[in-house]
């Protein structure tokens, strides 16, 4: 994965190393508590949130932290029946 990661930013012109790992939990807590297809539409947005903020690693992580957050709030909310959809 990390050479395909590494064609990646190379072909978009992507010089930003971020928490790999840390993204990938992101994805992971989306996936499993709101939707297998929110997961990557998630990754898109925090990166378009970054993006927004300046960029850079700290602006990932940021976006990451809260949207990781929303998900677990998200997952608690509709495993109790206590939100809809």
């Amino acid at each position: 994965m990390r050479k395909w990661i590494e064609a990646a930013k190379a072909e978009l012109g992507v010089d930003l190393d971020v928490d790999v790992a840390e993204l990938l939990d992101m994805t992971k807590v989306v996936a499993h508590g709101v939707a297998r297809p929110a997961a990557p539409l998630t990754s898109f947005l925090v990166g378009y949130a970054a993006a927004r903020e300046g960029g850079g690693p700290g602006a990932v992580a940021a976006a990451n932290r809260k949207v990781t957050a929303l998900a677990a709030r998200w997952t608690a909310e509709h495993e109790n029946g206590s939100a809809t959809a």
